[in-house]
């Protein structure tokens, strides 16, 4: 689809891992609120499907990007495809990231590696190429997608737990340097939800992956788009979930690791 003019004006959000879960309903609130958008994905097939319904459904200009994020040279590739077409990120969501399951002496160290440099990795460097740009502008917006696991130590999920604390305090550091530049960050910090998390992490048959509470993505992301127009550093959704990453601060350290290694640890009756 050709840009218009009246589409050059609209304000473009980047969001990466949209073609499902909680990315993809952020592309659907971002795209009902009048955004352009550049949506950044491996699943191409699911991106096609996105570009051919939304710019006449929405009235907004739509670019895909099928990147496999594990790739170290995706942002570069990214940014530099973007500077080429002259579009501007006023908006950028690092949702893309994913999850493994097990004792850490068993996991596979070649999935680990890519976690990290999706979870982590990609994230910062895509945060380092797109801040500058809305530094000089006066405006911008950042929604890192992290996990109520940044708070506490996770048992048979211990790199995907680490790698969602960096998220956590990398956001809160870069959020207090940006105060009074016209740039927000905001952090959103979902508990168990919905998703296809758990079958990509091969943890469905933990006790975790069997709450019946979990909540669904498009209210965590219902949730998380509200907080980062509000410009809030830390979004928890859910009284519940705000409720057990408060109380980790008064419970000894110990003791959370023990819990977390419980809720996590397979069903007996499996």
């Amino acid at each position: 689809m050709n840009k218009t003019s009246e589409s050059r004006q609209k304000k473009t959000a980047l969001i990466t891992g949209a073609a499902s879960g909680i990315g993809y309903q952020l592309t659907q609130i971002f795209a009902r609120h009048g955004y352009n958008l550049v949506l950044v994905d491996k699943n191409e097939q699911k991106l096609t499907e996105i570009i051919n319904e939304f710019p006449q459904k929405f009235g907004i200009f739509v670019k895909i990007l099928a990147k496999d994020l594990s790739i170290p040279t995706s942002p570069e590739e990214i940014f530099r495809e973007l500077q080429q077409e002259s579009i501007k990120i006023d908006v950028l969501v690092n949702n893309a990231g994913f999850g493994t399951y097990g004792a850490f002496s068993e996991t596979d160290l070649s999935i680990e590696l890519q976690m990290l440099q999706v979870n982590m990795v990609t994230l910062t460097h895509l945060t380092k190429l797109f801040l500058k740009d809305m530094v000089e502008q006066d405006y911008g917006k950042i929604l890192n997608v992290a996990s109520a696991a940044a708070f506490q130590p996770g048992p048979l999920m211990a790199v995907y737990f680490a790698t969602k604390a960096y998220v956590l305090s990398f956001s809160e550091a870069i959020a207090n340097e940006l105060e009074g530049t016209g740039v927000s960050v905001t952090v959103l910090c979902p508990g168990p939800t919905a998703s296809e998390f758990q079958q990509t992490a091969a943890m469905e048959d933990s006790k975790i992956a069997s709450v019946n509470r979990m909540m669904d993505t498009a209210t965590v992301a219902k949730i998380g788009y509200q907080g980062l127009m509000k410009n809030k550093t830390v979004v928890v959704p859910g009284m519940r979930n705000k409720i057990l990453t408060e109380s980790v601060r008064f419970t000894p350290r110990n003791l959370v690791t023990k819990v977390v290694r419980s809720m996590h640890e397979l069903k007996k009756n499996r």
